[in-house]
């Protein structure tokens, strides 16, 4: 392990072993999230999938950099085995609760000594400490359906314009009202991209019926977007939108009936604040049998596999 410095606040982080090597030599390091781990998905395919995820990544010529708070300590890069005692966490008998850590409770995780998961808008900023420029998600928060009442917003839009992050994910969650997700992200100037795409995927499906304001076609394509923004003084990252490939993807209108009962359920169940969004998943899992749990596995694998050829065009082009 290794101690390095926040440049923000001179706050203390770790970096793993593999990832202090790769930030040394100037290798590419793609970032990658938590909540999936302890929020995402169920056990064990949590591990495995966060295992293959940090493969995927791997295999396409860069260092994986798994980020969450241990014990008050923020890891950026994983160690196998703490990897496994968080992904196994709700599965040991009194084992403390696991925050889900954003901008506003990650260093409160911190300061206090607790474990926490990072969302996006916690990996950016952690990413964006490190010197980390591309970060694989699943899919991003937004605005939630029905925002105009609850005004349930994720902090990730916001995130996305301040942390100069590239994140390549499959859209926003498909449980999110997708059209005031795609506004807010125009009113706050972040760059939404699709990959080979001119409509905006819709996580699980490849449609939304929204179209992608960008288009990019090739890694390099987006690495030189990024390295332009940086030139310019911009700040905030780039959203890369991913669709799921065609044989993995699920048809939009089965989803949003799966959707509907979902929500349906969290209102029956007064279910509120950042419960809603894990609550739906696994209802939603329960729902389609299994289908948008599998969905997910390659979504995220496919996201990763993209973010490391990023990653790798950028330190060819000098980054």
């Amino acid at each position: 392990m290794t101690i390095a410095q926040m440049q923000t606040n001179q706050t203390p982080f770790v970096t793993s072993a593999t990832v202090t090597a790769a930030l040394a030599a100037n290798r590419p390091v793609v970032a990658l999230e938590s909540t999936i781990i302890t929020h995402g998905m169920p056990w064990p395919e949590n591990l495995n999938t966060a295992r293959s995820v940090e493969d995927a990544v791997r295999s396409h010529g860069a260092e994986p950099a798994t980020i969450a708070v241990m014990d008050g300590t923020l890891h950026i890069g994983l160690e196998p085995e703490a990897m496994e005692a968080l992904a196994a966490n709700d599965e040991k008998a009194n084992a403390p609760a696991v925050m889900k850590l954003s901008r506003a409770d990650l260093p409160y995780a911190m300061a206090m000594g607790r474990t926490g998961s990072t969302t996006v808008a916690a990996t950016m900023i952690a990413a964006a400490a490190a010197g980390i420029d591309v970060f694989a998600t699943g899919g991003i928060g937004g605005v939630h359906r029905g925002a105009e009442e609850s005004f349930d917003v994720s902090a990730d839009l916001q995130e996305l314009a301040r942390s100069p992050v590239t994140v390549v994910c499959a859209g926003a969650k498909a449980i999110l009202d997708l059209p005031k997700t795609l506004e807010v992200l125009e009113t706050l100037g972040v760059p939404v991209v699709g990959y080979q795409t001119d409509e905006l995927p819709a996580f699980w499906s490849r449609e939304s019926g929204l179209a992608a304001p960008l288009r990019a076609d090739t890694p390099g394509d987006i690495a030189t977007f990024h390295s332009t923004r940086q030139s310019l003084g911009l700040s905030g990252g780039i959203l890369i939108a991913n669709p799921l490939p065609a044989d993995a993807a699920l048809p939009r209108d089965t989803i949003e009936s799966w959707i509907e009962g979902a929500m349906a359920a969290a209102i029956a169940d007064d279910v509120k604040g950042k419960a809603v969004t894990p609550y739906l998943l696994a209802k939603i899992n329960d729902l389609s049998a299994g289908r948008s749990l599998a969905a997910n596995q390659v979504l995220i694998i496919e996201n990763a596999k993209l973010a490391a050829q990023i990653a790798v065009a950028l330190k060819g082009q000098g980054a």
